[in-house]
């Protein structure tokens, strides 16, 4: 197995943990509807980035999820289909963290930017299977993402 799928498995399995936290937000008795928005704009980001490292790509240092985009569509044009999806999540990346920059997602805003997220995760799944295979750890044992 190359480096850059095993670093790719790396970005997946945290953006998995973003996925759980919004999740588990979602599942709570009072959901913060933010961190559901924040956790999710995450997942996204890690994903693209996942998907960079694994073609052995140098990813943008910036939490702007279409300046991703634009690094993964001269190497997969039909990336262009998460244009919309991306675009619901741009203003969960820094604004949401803030108190005073952006108004308080509702529940609608926090399941639509979890579908948004669900949508490149199965972009992903789509485009890279090898890096949801199981790999063998350091302790011998298989880890599946």
């Amino acid at each position: 197995m190359s480096d850059e799928i095993e670093m790719a498995r790396q970005w997946l399995a945290k953006a998995r943990n973003d996925l759980l936290s919004a999740d588990n937000d979602l599942k709570a008795e009072e959901t913060p509807f933010d961190a559901v928005c924040f956790h999710s704009q995450q997942a996204a980001e890690k994903l693209l980035k996942a998907y960079l490292v694994a073609k052995g790509k140098p990813y943008p240092r910036s939490h702007d999820l279409l300046l991703i985009l634009e690094r993964i569509l001269p190497i997969r044009p039909d990336a262009e289909r998460l244009r919309d999806a991306l675009g619901i999540l741009v203003p969960y990346a820094i604004e949401v963290r803030y108190p005073d920059v952006a108004d308080m997602p509702s529940e609608q805003d926090a399941r639509e930017a979890r579908a948004a997220a669900e949508e490149v995760l199965k972009w992903l799944r789509n485009t890279l299977a090898e890096v949801f295979q199981a790999s063998r750890t350091g302790d011998g044992a298989s880890r599946s993402y």
